[in-house]
């Protein structure tokens, strides 16, 4: 009789090989341990197989990695050629520090040339047609004559003097030739009746007592 090498996980291994059939315990009831020890193990291998055939609904996979973003090309040539930019600043600076050195320097910011402007022109142009519209603006207002006539306001006024002389209580004056302006009095002849008509009713008490 072969001794089973087979071991049956969970199960301690203090048995002999030969009686290990008789300390598995079954699930179920059964009329022979050794056979159901072989069927469960069995049965235990295909559901391992199983588990380890089996696909993952999942894609748990890690992205797959281009070279062109491990292998930046683009920064590499902006590098270099911001390297070459350094590299060409710095010959040049190096070129100009010799000759200063070889000539004793020099002063290479003095410009000989006049300056002018791009508009000047058209705003010449433009000041003189200004000052012809103001000069033509000017002449105009020199020839304009006056549309109002000062005589004749002036003979209105005397007429309006000569109505309101007729219109007065008081009149101001016979003797006043005509074209002969009167006198400006400090009030009005308003107030000067106001004043008149208001004298003999404005009496104190003591007067009326004594009268």
């Amino acid at each position: 009789m072969k001794s089973c090498d087979t071991k049956t996980p969970g199960q301690p291994q203090t048995v002999r090989p030969m009686m290990q059939h008789l300390a598995y315990q079954p699930l179920l009831p059964t009329g022979n341990k050794y056979l159901q020890q072989k069927w469960d193990k069995a049965s235990y291998d295909l559901h391992r197989g199983k588990v380890k055939s089996a696909k993952p609904t999942i894609n748990t996979t890690p992205p797959k990695t281009y070279s062109h973003l491990a292998l930046k090309l683009k920064k590499e040539k902006l590098e270099e050629e911001w390297t070459r930019k350094i590299q060409r600043e710095n010959n040049m600076l190096m070129e100009k520090i010799s000759h200063i050195m070889r000539t004793t320097g020099g002063v290479d910011n003095r410009n000989y040339y006049d300056r002018r402007s791009l508009g000047k022109e058209k705003r010449q142009l433009e000041l003189l047609r200004i000052t012809k519209e103001n000069q033509m603006i000017l002449f105009r207002l020199s020839q304009c004559r006056p549309h109002y006539n000062v005589r004749s306001w002036h003979e209105d006024w005397l007429k309006t003097v000569k109505v309101m002389d007729s219109i007065a209580r008081y009149p101001r004056g016979a003797n006043l030739q005509k074209g002969q302006e009167k006198p400006i009095k400090k009030r009005s002849d308003c107030d000067k009746e106001q004043k008149i008509s208001a004298g003999p009713t404005a009496q104190s008490p003591a007067s009326r007592v004594r009268e």
